[in-house]
């Protein structure tokens, strides 16, 4: 039988004390050449307004593909601005196990991959957490990076005050500039759909680590030149970041490892470095969240 999972159902088996170390283990695989992945194909529809991309990975237990439409023009409907299904095969038999909505997957995938890589390389006692965004994402990451830091503090910013003091008020934060959030704090995400820099590397404090989630086009900046020349870069694939990242392609900057080269520990990085976590997102996090979720929904017994 050919499950389908909606996003309640998914939403009911998914947390953050499973999916962080499933994307340890996957992105390791993946960056050992254990997981074939191209980078994905994006069709545009509208330029820089509606995209829809395929997403196909092979494990070697599981394998399949996610659509996704990216539609950045959703934000302005206070619409969701990516949306997805995932189909899940069992690599052996070619046999297809389900059809999962893919929304909270991707979601909470890049939030629990953003976590890991901070578990990594924030500093120890790392405390104060800035958020720039106020939207799903910065909404996950605070969610996820909480598993892995203990924050006195949590900063947010975004475009629109209203938003960001609405944010503040659900989740005890303190609503400000960019630059006075930036400033200071030990954890940075940048959760934006910005196309152009909204952090500056003159704000980072030395040992800071940014999570830069946005500007997911070759064309589009979350970060400036002095952030992203002035630190350590980790990604998430080269491939998919030297061929989608406007922050690596436009300021030319050097890529010291992938993530899943930290996790299997074949780079290391002092934690004293200042650092960047460039993530574009990947098949193989959706396909490795997508076989979490089948898993435990037979393991359970869950109709």
């Amino acid at each position: 039988m050919i499950r389908t999972l909606n996003d309640s159902e998914i939403a009911q088996v998914l947390d953050y004390e499973q999916l962080i170390p499933a994307m340890e283990r996957a992105l390791a695989a993946f960056s050992a050449g254990q997981v074939t992945q191209p980078v994905r194909t994006m069709i545009t529809v509208e330029a820089e307004r509606r995209f829809l991309g395929l997403m196909p990975a092979v494990m070697p237990e599981s394998m399949g593909a996610k659509l996704v439409c990216f539609y950045p023009k959703n934000a302005a409907a206070g619409l969701p601005t990516h949306l997805a299904t995932i189909v899940l095969f069992a690599s052996d038999t070619g046999r297809p196990l389900a059809f999962l909505d893919g929304s909270r997957i991707t979601e909470m995938r890049t939030a629990a991959v953003s976590a890991a890589v901070t578990r990594h390389l924030a500093p120890k006692d790392a405390r104060v957490l800035a958020l720039l965004g106020s939207g799903v994402q910065a909404h996950a990451h605070l969610e996820a990076l909480r598993h892995v830091c203990r924050f006195d503090e949590v900063r947010v910013w975004s475009r629109s005050a209203e938003h960001a003091q609405q944010f503040a008020s659900r989740h005890g934060a303190r609503a400000m500039e960019a630059e006075a959030a930036v400033r200071g704090a030990d954890v940075i995400v940048a959760a934006t759909s910005s196309q152009e820099a909204v952090l500056r590397g003159a704000w980072l404090k030395p040992g800071a680590h940014v999570n830069a989630v946005g500007a997911c086009l070759p064309t589009w900046r979350e970060l400036d030149d002095e952030a992203m020349r002035g630190s350590v870069l980790i990604v998430d694939s080269r491939a998919a970041a030297e061929r989608e990242s406007g922050d690596v392609i436009l300021s030319g900057a050097q890529i010291f490892a992938e993530a899943g080269e930290l996790f299997a520990g074949t780079r290391t990085v002092a934690r004293e470095a200042t650092t960047v976590f460039k993530s574009l997102g990947l098949a193989v996090e959706d396909i490795a969240t997508a076989r979490l979720v089948y898993d435990t929904v037979t393991a359970t017994g869950r109709d």
